[in-house]
């Protein structure tokens, strides 16, 4: 799994409690009348978007947790830390990589601040919701 989508697993705990997939239901024997086809609308069919999620409240708690409080809100290298994955330099460089950074990745001063934004913004387009302040 990519970088970040084991950030955003983390944060939206897709990677617990998947239930099993369902198995495909039996089908009714063919009969000799025509069944109508169940009548579907387009919001039945179309996909529904993402619950909000209190993303906030749910990396202030976690950090609560932590006797050493990480700065999650402006740091990517807390952030990572905070959700347990792996902070170094060639994570974030891979990260960087992964996000389409064209900046130079031996500023990393410049590449943190860039990554933490992206990340946050992947974050929003998930259906996290932070504070005003936080969003680009």
């Amino acid at each position: 799994m990519s970088i970040l989508g084991n950030i955003l697993g983390r944060i939206f705990n897709r990677d617990k409690d998947k239930p099993a997939a369902p198995s495909a239901p039996p089908q009714p024997a063919p009969t000799a009348t025509p069944v109508q086809p169940p009548i579907t609308t387009a919001a039945a069919a179309a996909p529904q978007p993402p619950q909000p999620v209190d993303v906030a409240g749910i990396l202030d708690f976690m950090n609560d947790q932590r006797d050493q409080k990480l700065n999650w809100r402006t740091s990517i290298v807390d952030l990572m830390k905070l959700i347990g994955l792996e902070s170094s330099l060639a994570e974030r460089k891979e990260l960087a990589d992964e996000l389409g950074y064209t900046g130079d990745t031996s500023d990393s001063a410049s590449m943190n601040i860039w990554l933490h934004k992206q990340v946050i913004q992947k974050i929003v387009d998930n259906g996290g919701q932070l504070p005003r302040d936080m969003t680009p």
